[in-house]
């Protein structure tokens, strides 16, 4: 790999619940970054068809935001097909397939690794001790 080329990000699925958390200093609307951690979850096999999403209520409770913010999520991800809603039954998964590009989960992942990087350099970290801590805890999920 020379230099200038950035290493492929894996899409590895992962078992288990998606956790959704939103992140106020992004400038991005909550409702769209509960749309795209859906999206990347269902790209990366996260989120399979027939999956139910928490409630709108339940979600809005665990995100502490307000039920409109999830429901408009809901809603926009409805119109683009990605979910259904059955009134009384709750909100599904459908069968169409999502794919997001390499170079917007770049984007995404690169976006992140940023606000981290600059959140814990105000506490006096450096990237040297943040690769570590990461490689040390790479290390512990493995066992």
């Amino acid at each position: 790999m020379s230099t200038m080329e950035k290493p492929k990000i894996e899409q590895k699925p992962k078992k288990g619940p998606i956790k959704i958390a939103l992140d106020p200093t992004t400038g991005i609307p909550f409702y769209r970054q509960i749309i795209l951690q859906i999206e990347m979850a269902l790209a990366d096999g996260r989120l399979t068809a027939g999956t139910q999403l928490p409630t709108v209520r339940g979600l809005a409770v665990d995100l502490q935001v307000n039920p409109n913010t999830v429901a408009r999520a809901y809603n926009e991800l409805e119109i683009r097909g990605l979910v259904s809603t059955q009134h009384g039954t709750g909100t599904f998964i459908s069968d169409k397939t999502v794919t997001i590009p390499d170079v917007e989960r770049e984007q995404v992942l690169s976006q992140l690794a940023r606000g981290f990087v600059s959140q814990a350099s105000s506490y006096g970290f450096t990237v040297e001790d943040i690769v570590k801590h990461l490689t040390d805890y790479r290390e512990q999920e493995r066992k």
